[in-house]
């Protein structure tokens, strides 16, 4: 359940400008996840999201700028990327894609709805085509 909301306030801060905590809690309560305060702070808290200004000057919910964990890993380990309808085949140096694999569970991507792990292949499971496309360029980039 936890995973699953925290999931959904990504979804939320992307799709909508989201300025308190009040906000996301009545966004959360219509979508089926009626939650107290403490609990849309602790999810804050450990989503790391930061207020931002937008261009307008509102500040609101944004997933922090920072570098993939362990891009390291990323560029010295997979080989290729690639996809088949909405499925995105990460294809890994021999004996890393478990580890690989870890890394892009910790990432937040609510697109992806899960990942199984080889020796040195990855499949990852997205809801639609178009988001298998675009989480196969998004790779490309962090792999280059």
């Amino acid at each position: 359940m936890k995973n699953a909301r925290q999931q959904e306030i990504i979804e939320l801060i992307r799709q909508h400008t989201v300025s308190s905590q009040g906000t996301l809690q009545e966004l959360l309560k219509e979508r089926g996840y009626p939650v107290t305060q403490a609990t849309i702070s602790r999810d804050i808290r450990e989503l790391e999201l930061i207020k931002k200004a937008d261009s307008s000057g509102i500040y609101h919910y944004v997933l922090p700028d920072r570098p993939v964990p362990n891009a390291d890993l990323f560029a010295g380990n997979i080989l290729s990327v690639d996809h088949a309808g909405n499925t995105v085949v990460i294809r890994c140096r021999s004996g890393t894609a478990q580890a690989v694999c870890t890394v892009l569970d910790n990432m937040p991507h609510p697109d992806v709805v899960g990942t199984l792990a080889g020796d040195d292949t990855i499949f990852a499971l997205l809801r639609t085509v178009e988001q298998a496309r675009r989480f196969t360029a998004e790779l490309k980039q962090k792999i280059r």
